[in-house]
């Protein structure tokens, strides 16, 4: 089953050479996710071919214009589509305002229902859950309030070995098995062991989105094990001090990041305008965490089970 990121936009505060501010789009086993909608989002999607009609959940790590100002033309795109489906929206407070100011004024009412769900400022907790995946919030430190994503895979079942299944068995002690149990009689008596007949379950994937975030360690604990790690990487560390100040990150720090919570994968994003060229962001983070790669715009990085 599919477990998918693709990135619309690398950019930090505004366009430049050719990227678009933050947004990506996941897919994870046919649910669809649009994680911030920068300028140009809606572009993006249609550019790379995704399948924005059908997200059903947005999120918005905080309310810096780089990371929303493009869902007002998505949620009218949407309406002119004729979308019915209910879209919800997690989001700091003030994003529910600014979206009905815009409707108001407009005097537009869209075809679909808006379900907003706040988000608390350095709060961790499940937002999303079904019987496949959950999304956790990961508290952030920038200038305003601001939150990171995790997508987590639930356990999975384990795999019937059909190579030693016995004919004969019913769905329902298929089913046993998948749950991990014994094959059993009426009575109780173990006909098949659970380990003989059965593989382990596929691997449970996962993702941590962390937008705009200066440098602190209490993030790594919250990620650790990541099988990929998104993390922004504004500036270069000759720049410290300008990361300092805005309160964002260098390559250098979001690969100690990586580093210390011994992700599988390391994607740098959200590059300052003063970079033309990312290859200096890249061979800084690299010197720290090899396995790190640029989120530019048209990747898709998939996870296998």
């Amino acid at each position: 089953m599919s477990f998918n990121i693709t990135i619309l936009g690398s950019a930090g505060a505004m366009p430049s050479f050719g990227r678009f501010p933050s947004s990506q789009f996941i897919e994870i086993q046919n649910r669809y996710f649009l994680i911030d909608c920068g300028e140009g989002a809606q572009m993006q999607m249609m550019r790379y071919g995704v399948s924005f009609h059908r997200v059903d959940h947005i999120f918005i790590s905080h309310l810096h214009g780089d990371h929303y100002l493009g869902l007002m033309g998505f949620l009218f795109t949407l309406h002119l589509q004729r979308r019915q489906t209910d879209l919800h929206i997690y989001s700091h407070p003030g994003l529910d305002e600014i979206i009905t100011l815009q409707l108001r004024h407009s005097l537009s009412s869209l075809n679909y229902k808006i379900l907003f769900h706040r988000l608390e400022e350095g709060e961790s907790r499940i937002i999303f859950e079904d019987n496949v995946l959950t999304v956790e919030t990961i508290p952030l430190v920038h200038k305003i309030r601001c939150s990171g994503f995790l997508f987590k895979e639930k356990p999975k079942p384990r795999r019937v070995d059909k190579t030693h299944l016995p004919e004969g068995l019913t769905f329902h002690q298929i089913a046993s098995l998948k749950d991990g149990k014994d094959v059993t009689d009426e009575q109780g008596n173990i006909i098949y062991k659970n380990s003989d007949l059965t593989l382990p379950p596929r691997h449970s994937r996962s993702y941590a989105y962390c937008s705009d975030t200066k440098y602190h360690e209490t993030l790594v604990p919250r990620i650790k094990d990541m099988d990929i790690l998104y993390h922004e990487a504004t500036f270069m560390t000759e720049e410290l001090d300008k990361a300092i100040d805005t309160k964002h990150s260098t390559a250098e720090q979001a690969a100690i990041i990586a580093l210390k919570s011994q992700v599988k994968k390391l994607l740098i994003g959200h590059f300052s305008a003063r970079y033309k060229e990312l290859d200096g962001l890249l061979k800084e983070a690299k010197a720290i965490f090899p396995n790190t790669v640029l989120a530019i715009e048209g990747e898709t990085f998939s996870l296998e089970e």
